[in-house]
C-alpha cells in the first residue's frame, strides 16, 4: 500500500456517514468555533489594532474627522511628498489642507505601473481592519481605488474609521467582505527577509505605511 492509498483510505473512512448524493456546497457544517479570543470594548479593539500595526512597523496616528485634512497634509510634508494619487471617490475635504505644491493624480485605468512609480504617495480608505492580526483589508471598494495604486507608490496613507471599520478577528471580517472583489490584506509595510533574516522593506508594496485612526 502506498502513502496515497493510506491517505485516500482515511478520507473514505471519515466520509462513511455522508450520503453519496450529498452536495458539499449545501451541506450544513458546524460553526461552533470561537469568533474572537476575548470580549473587548470598541476602544480596546481599536487599541489592539494600533498595537499590532505598530509591531509591524506601521506608523499609527489618531485624529478626529475635523483634524483629518491637517493630519494628512502633515504626513505628506514629513515624507517629502511631491505627488500623490487618490481614488476618484476620495472625499474632497480630506485633501483640503494639502499644499498646492504637491501634484495630484486621480486613479485612472490608463495609468501604467511606470506612471505610478513616479508618484510618491497614495491616500486611501479601506474596507475594514482586523485587530487581532493587525491587518488592513482593501477590496477596491469606496475610497480605495484600484489595487495597483496601493502597491506601486512607496508611501501609503490609509484612513480607518473607528469603530465602524474595525473588527476583532478574521471570522468576523470574512462575512463583511465580498468574495469576488480583489482583496489586498496588509499587515504593516511591505517587507521580506532572505535566508540570513536580513529584512528588506518595499519589495512588493509600499515601504512606508501611515495609518490614520
Amino acid at each position: 500500500m502506498t502513502s496515497r492509498d493510506t491517505v485516500l483510505a482515511r478520507i473514505r473512512a471519515a466520509l462513511t456517514d455522508v450520503p453519496r448524493d450529498s452536495d458539499p456546497t449545501t451541506a450544513a457544517l458546524p460553526r461552533d468555533y470561537l469568533t474572537t479570543h476575548a470580549h473587548r470594548t470598541p476602544q480596546q479593539t481599536t487599541d489592539l489594532l494600533a498595537d499590532h500595526l505598530t509591531d509591524y512597523r506601521a506608523h499609527v496616528h489618531r485624529t478626529t474627522p475635523t483634524e483629518l485634512p491637517t493630519t494628512i497634509a502633515r504626513l505628506l510634508t514629513d515624507h517629502g511628498t511631491r505627488s500623490i494619487v487618490v481614488p476618484h471617490d476620495l472625499p474632497a475635504d480630506w485633501l483640503d489642507a494639502v499644499p498646492d505644491t504637491i501634484h495630484r493624480h486621480t486613479d485612472d485605468p490608463a495609468q501604467t505601473a511606470q506612471d505610478l512609480d513616479t508618484i510618491d504617495s497614495v491616500i486611501t480608505g479601506c474596507a475594514l481592519a482586523i485587530a487581532e492580526t493587525g491587518t488592513i483589508v482593501l477590496d477596491a471598494g469606496p475610497t480605495q481605488g484600484r489595487r495597483r495604486i496601493t502597491l506601486v507608490p512607496d508611501h501609503h496613507i490609509c484612513v480607518i474609521h473607528t469603530p465602524d471599520q474595525i473588527v476583532d478577528s478574521v471570522p468576523q471580517a470574512l462575512p463583511r467582505l465580498t468574495p469576488h472583489h480583489p482583496q489586498t490584506w496588509i499587515s504593516g509595510p511591505s517587507a521580506t527577509s532572505d535566508i540570513e533574516l536580513d529584512r528588506v522593506e518595499g519589495v512588493h508594496g509600499p515601504r512606508t505605511l501611515d495609518v490614520i485612526l
